[in-house]
């Protein structure tokens, strides 16, 4: 079946029985987090937005509730270890430089930003850190190291509210990451807004479509049982309607990340999450 006409089928099959959004509040120790705002002025068609873990189950939820219980804190943990080992020609660690991770609180919700007339995220921080100052290799943007690391600084600024900047030097590529999330490409004929603001709620795959808010990212996925990127789950989104993704890392979906961070303006960072 056309996925177009199964997300149509779902909507209506289960009109009666599945809720858009649960209503139950993320507490994590002993702080609620925000998970329902108001839709930012500059978003057209949807006038409340809703973090993705209000459309998870009830037993994801309460993984991500825990952070005992929260498989990517094993990751987090990792990245401790990472950032104290010294690596490349010049004999430095990330501590040699930053003694504190903490003092990385309030970056992640900045983030993309317009550094130079480039537009940068948080891999770009670290991949330049890496390579000009400890002299030592890149890291893949999708692997393990990178999500380690950008949930162990990410995490610093958990219940922090998303505010990226979209006016100034950063508006064109605002405005070229909007275009991209509603451009219809692939077999499928489908953009990211046929699924996240025109049918989110619905179910698909045994699990119900979000908006696509990103404030969780780096995000433990109980599908492959690691960390994800935001860049990785976009060029997941892209091969399911049978588009060529984009290169990760590169300026349409940096672009795009920044669009959808602007989108959740006002949600809280929640990394790391758990999602299905």
């Amino acid at each position: 079946m056309n996925l177009k006409l199964w997300i149509s089928f779902g909507a209506a099959a289960l009109a009666t029985s599945a809720a858009a959004q649960d209503s139950n509040d993320l507490v994590l120790d002993g702080n609620a987090f925000l998970t329902e705002i108001a839709a930012p002025s500059h978003m057209e068609n949807v006038d409340t937005i809703y973090s993705g873990w209000r459309f998870r189950t009830s037993e994801t939820q309460a993984l991500q509730s825990d952070d005992f219980d929260n498989p990517g804190m094993i990751f987090v943990d990792q990245a401790i270890d990472l950032w104290a080992k010294v690596d490349g020609s010049e004999g430095k660690s990330c501590a040699s430089c930053h003694e504190n991770v903490e003092d990385f609180a309030g970056l992640r919700p900045t983030l993309p930003r317009v550094e130079e007339g480039e537009l940068v995220t948080m891999e770009n921080i670290i991949n330049e850190c890496r390579t000009e100052r400890m002299g030592a290799e890149p890291w893949k943007w999708s692997k393990g190291n990178m999500t380690a690391m950008t949930a162990l600084i990410g995490l610093q600024s958990r219940g922090m509210p998303v505010n990226v900047a979209i006016d100034g030097d950063a508006a064109p590529f605002w405005e070229k990451g909007k275009e991209l999330y509603y451009t219809r490409v692939g077999q499928l004929d489908m953009a990211c807004s046929s699924c996240h603001e025109d049918n989110y709620g619905t179910m698909i795959r045994a699990d119900h479509l979000s908006q696509g808010q990103i404030n969780g990212f780096p995000t433990y996925r109980l599908k492959n049982a690691k960390l994800n990127s935001s860049h990785g789950r976009f060029k997941g989104c892209m091969k399911n309607i049978r588009a060529t993704p984009f290169k990760e890392g590169g300026e349409e979906f940096k672009a795009l990340e920044l669009y959808l961070a602007s989108r959740g303006e006002g949600l809280v960072v929640e990394t790391p999450s758990v999602r299905n």
